[in-house]
């Protein structure tokens, strides 16, 4: 077989540059702040990258919001934690570089990734846009090996889980909408049928304070419980038309609400949440305590009053890009207080103490 002088070399010159991309991938290191281990400070941490996946795109990290995840993460309270551990699940940054086989986002793109890495693509819910529920399970952004987060200068991820941002979300404002977001969105979207719904948002924190805001948004009559009555008019200014306190709404609010979404994540009175629900009503929870809570309810209650209990995690491709435009066409905004990601150990013992109003959103500065 004769094969051509040209052919030879355009070979030669192929291999050479895959060479000279393989050293420099090689050479290359990250820098961001990470653990080794359970209740640890975070600490600068740098390690090698590798060459640069045919699917993923590498981004230079601008902003990430704060997330109670993360602190469940670094201590590993959930036992999905591979150290060392890079964190940052609600990431905004400027694209840097593409593999070979990546379309539809380029380099210069400010796009945002959230808690989802990858799925397996295939199952019913993947191809419905629903890889939250992929029947194989998802991949989350940090956990497992080597797969790291935001809390860095750069980082990697599949482009096919970045979100291309509208360009009426300021960076700092998108942020907190990629985990906290999408994951009170996405019930609120499935669970409000008609105008008028009664709808109960329990905890106005920092999931808490944006589903007043769609709830209202998706045209619900919104009530905000929370254990704080200094929160009573922000909740009213981000929709609510009323406002209870938690140890008083089991009493007060008793069969009123078609729809709770309890964004609390410590144990409380399940209980009494299920008698806060109309008949037919569904309480949806999104916040997650630690150490394996477990929802204790009257059978009975369930079966005769009709009621249902859900679970919400964050939501799949559709459910992101749909709240992405919703949030930009109906002006919903987190409330955000920025601090550098220099100041990480800071801005996380702010977190823990539950003082943000209403979500911390990182800078990045390294």
């Amino acid at each position: 077989m004769l094969v051509s002088r040209k052919l030879v070399n355009r070979c030669a010159k192929q291999m050479q540059h895959a060479c000279k991309r393989n050293i420099a991938a090689q050479a290359l290191k990250y820098k961001g702040y990470a653990v080794h281990k359970p209740h640890e400070k975070f600490e600068l941490w740098e390690y090698e990258p590798g060459p640069l996946a045919p699917n993923d795109i590498e981004i230079k990290v601008t902003h990430n919001g704060l997330c109670h995840t993360d602190l469940h993460m670094m201590d590993d309270d959930w036992g999905l934690t591979a150290y060392p551990l890079i964190p940052g699940h609600e990431v905004v940054g400027t694209v840097t570089a593409v593999g070979d086989d990546v379309a539809g986002i380029a380099r210069g793109s400010r796009v945002g990734v959230g808690w989802i890495r990858d799925s397996c693509r295939r199952c019913k819910n993947c191809l419905r846009g629903n890889e939250n529920l992929c029947v194989k399970g998802y991949t989350g952004l940090i956990v497992g090996p080597n797969n790291f987060g935001g809390f860095q200068q750069v980082m990697r991820a599949p482009a096919d889980f970045a979100y291309v941002l509208p360009d009426s979300l300021s960076s700092a404002a998108a942020a907190p909408l990629l985990c906290a977001g999408v994951t009170v969105y996405a019930p609120l979207r499935k669970h409000l049928k008609a105008p008028g719904m009664q709808v109960a948002v329990l905890g106005v924190g920092g999931l808490g304070h944006l589903a007043v805001q769609f709830a209202a948004k998706m045209g619900a009559a919104v009530t905000a419980v929370d254990i704080d009555p200094t929160k009573e008019q922000e909740a009213k200014k981000l929709g609510a038309e009323h406002f209870v306190e938690f140890n008083a709404a089991y009493e007060q609010c008793k069969g009123r609400f078609d729809v709770i979404i309890n964004c609390v994540a410590v144990r409380i009175n399940f209980q009494g949440v299920l008698g806060m629900l109309a008949p037919d009503g569904v309480a949806v929870q999104c916040g997650i305590p630690g150490g394996g809570a477990i929802i204790d309810l009257n059978l009975q209650d369930v079966v005769f009053g009709q009621k249902s209990m859900a679970g919400s995690i964050v939501g799949g491709r559709a459910d992101m890009a749909e709240m992405l435009q919703f949030c930009a066409d109906k002006g919903v905004e987190p409330m955000v207080q920025t601090m550098k990601l220099s100041q990480l150990n800071e801005a996380l013992e702010l977190l823990k103490a539950g003082k943000p109003r209403y979500r911390i959103v990182m800078e990045t500065d390294i």
